[in-house]
């Protein structure tokens, strides 16, 4: 997590896997400076959990990694955020082509309005993957990654809709990670779930990070404890202190993230 002056290329980690480097990145809602010069790696096959009270601009960071903030209205982004050496915000870049890099999982399930096996078929379909046996192998493949498949294997064809909300936010992500994406992200994925199908998602974020870079915005302190081997901090809008989860937890550094882990502001 330390980042170093500006450079043109993505950080690779000791283990020399991928990552994502942001470079002074600022971002403004009609005047209002939300995110402020935003430096920071985040490293392949490793989780990084982004903490901070609310309001202080996690999500939007969060949403800026994969270009969701786009079309909001009155939004300015300058700066740089480097996936495999490309800048997202390059003048040339593709942005379907981006997100298919960097599939982001909400706070509430977001199921569409189709059956379970369309559902995880959904963005092979948009990509390209037309063949019934391929696309069979993919969605059983993603479902049983997300420890699902026996759980529906003779309900495929029912609407997605007749899941349990934990389900669906487990169907969502076999449906991110069906297109094959470097990075996921979680935007306080399992706060809307019960604290079953929520250590089910935690469980399965500890497992797929060894294949994937996970990046999540947590209000749960508990979670980033048990989950996370990088911690930032983020307080109106800059990143106040960042680390490997144990020594930011345990022993931070900085008063305002001390006042943050003793519960003095939330």
């Amino acid at each position: 997590m330390i980042c170093p002056e500006e450079k043109k290329t993505i950080k690779v980690d000791s283990f020399g896997h991928r990552g994502i480097s942001v470079r002074h990145l600022n971002l403004r809602i009609n005047g209002n400076h939300i995110l402020k010069d935003i430096s920071v790696d985040f490293p392949d096959r490793k989780i990084t959990c982004i903490i901070g009270h609310s309001g202080c601009g996690k999500s939007t960071l969060l949403k800026t990694l994969n270009r969701l903030n786009d079309n909001i209205a009155g939004v300015e982004i300058d700066g740089h955020v480097y996936v495999d050496g490309e800048d997202l915000f390059g003048k040339d870049v593709e942005v379907t082509h981006i997100r298919k890099k960097i599939g982001l999982i909400a706070q509430r399930p977001t199921p569409l309005p189709m059956s379970i096996f369309d559902n995880v078929a959904y963005g092979c379909r948009i990509h390209g993957i037309r063949k019934k046996n391929e696309l069979k192998e993919i969605v059983e493949t993603n479902l049983r990654l997300v420890g699902m498949w026996d759980e529906v294997k003779d309900r495929l064809k029912e609407s997605a809709s007749s899941l349990s909300i934990g389900q669906q936010q487990r169907l969502c992500l076999a449906r991110g990670l069906a297109v094959q994406p470097e990075f996921i992200l979680g935007d306080e994925s399992t706060s809307a779930l019960d604290p079953i199908s929520s250590r089910l998602v935690e469980d399965l974020f500890v497992e797929l990070k060894k294949k994937y870079g996970i990046i999540l915005v947590t209000h749960t302190l508990r979670q980033a404890l048990k989950m996370a081997d990088f911690v930032i901090f983020v307080y109106m809008g800059k990143i106040i202190e960042m680390g490997s989860a144990k020594d930011l937890l345990e022993h931070p550094k900085e008063e305002l993230t001390k006042q943050y882990l003793s519960g003095i502001f939330s």
